[in-house]
Order: structure tokens, then sequence, then C-alpha cells
């Protein structure tokens, strides 16, 4: 059963439900977690990626991307498209499902939680400065960074990584460039957990939820898709 498309969906799913979930568990009232902060944020998001990792490398995805922008990125680097029309279409479906796990987790603390700011966040990003052109900068810095240091981890200068330590290594990466430079949009780096998440937000009943804010989609998408784009053009530049 196991397949790439299988884990490229389950390994978004389980990156989702644990990304959105850290920031649920932070923002919405009466959780346990509420008021932790970004540093707890900006943890659990590594580990997310960790463990989404993980998964879709046991369920048969052993690229493990989980992100449309890796995909585009590294197809650039390597010349080889033939994975990016599944693997988004996994991605995607994936990050929905996660979205949806996290909503259902989380059912009571919806309607005790007024602001419907914090209840989009749970799902999608937004900058803290509403300016478009250094948001989208901020997303396609992010995600450059992102690819351009996952292909230096796998590159032949670097030596070979042992089996199972890829995923740590991504993780702190991740970690890293939320500490680093996270704090401008919220660091989606990722169309799908941007895009799939906020699809789930406009259509499941959460209480008094407000917009989706759609005019604010394109950045996380288009951002990252043209981080990812050159950091895998330089990439195969340098020869990594």
């Amino acid at each position: 059963m196991a397949s790439k498309f299988l884990g490229e969906f389950m390994g978004t799913m389980i990156l989702i439900l644990m990304g959105n979930g850290v920031v649920a568990n932070v923002l919405l009232k009466r959780s346990k977690a509420e008021g932790a902060g970004w540093v707890a944020i900006t943890a659990g998001w590594a580990l997310a990626v960790m463990t989404g990792v993980f998964t879709a490398i046991a369920c048969g995805s052993p690229d493990a991307h989980l992100n449309p922008a890796v995909t585009l990125g590294l197809a650039m680097k390597s010349g080889d498209f033939s994975n990016l029309v599944p693997y988004i279409a996994a991605q995607m479906l994936g990050a929905m499902a996660g979205a949806v796990l996290v909503w259902l987790n989380f059912l009571p603390h919806w309607a005790v939680t007024p602001e419907a700011d914090l209840k989009l966040a749970c799902f999608s990003t937004s900058p803290a400065i509403d300016s478009r052109g250094p948001n989208l900068f901020s997303e396609a810095l992010g995600t450059f960074v992102l690819i351009l240091v996952v292909a230096a981890i796998g590159s032949k200068a670097t030596g070979t990584v042992p089996p199972g330590l890829g995923p740590y290594l991504v993780g702190m990466l991740v970690w890293a460039i939320g500490l680093s430079l996270g704090g401008t949009t919220g660091y989606a780096i990722n169309p799908a957990r941007d895009l799939g998440p906020r699809i789930m937000h406009a259509i499941l009943p959460i209480p008094k939820k407000g917009i989706s804010n759609w005019g604010y989609a394109p950045v996380p998408v288009i951002g990252p898709l043209v981080g990812g784009t050159v950091a895998g053009l330089l990439a195969k530049m340098v020869g990594f």
C-alpha cells in the first residue's frame, strides 16, 4: 500500500496537524498552553516537520518533500519534473486533512475564543505588518534558505548523512528560519501549508470565524514558489 503519493499525503497531514496544532494550543482560549509564545510555536513547527518527514518516508515517499516549493525547487535543481503534479496534489490534500484534524482536536475551544484573527492563525498565516512587497520578499527569502540548506545538507561536499538523521536536521533548519526570519509573516514557506488549511477555514463551521483573508492568500503561495525556484537554480549552478 505504501506509495510516494501516500507518503506525501500522510507526511503533510502530520506536518499540519502538529504544526497548526501548536499554534492552536498557544492561541486558543482555555488551552493549557495558552500564551506559551513564539518560541513554543517555532519549536512545535520544527518538531512537526521532523514527525512529518519520518511519516512520509515510512509511508512510501523517501523524498518527503511535504511542500510544493521544495518539490519545485528540487525539480529545478535536478531537471526532473515528473513528481511535480502528483506530489503537489498529495501535499494539498494532506494539508487539508491535517487542518480538519486540528479543528476536531480543539472543537470546544473555537466557541470560547472570541478573536477571529486568532482562529484564522490556527489555519493560515498573516503578516505582522501588511506590506505586500516586503511580505512577499520575506516568504521568498525564508523558502530560499529552506531549499538551499536542504540541498546543502544532501550535497556531496557535506558527506553522507547517516540514516535517520535527515529529518532532525531539516526540523532544526525550520526552527532556525522561524526564530530568525519568521516574525514578519509567520513563515509559511510552504504553499500547501497555507492554502490547504485556509480553504478548510473557509469551509469548516467554526463559530464567529470571520474572513479567511483571501486578499493576502497569494503571498504565501507565490513567495515560496519564487524562493524555491531561485534556490533550486542556485544549487544547480553551485553543484550541490
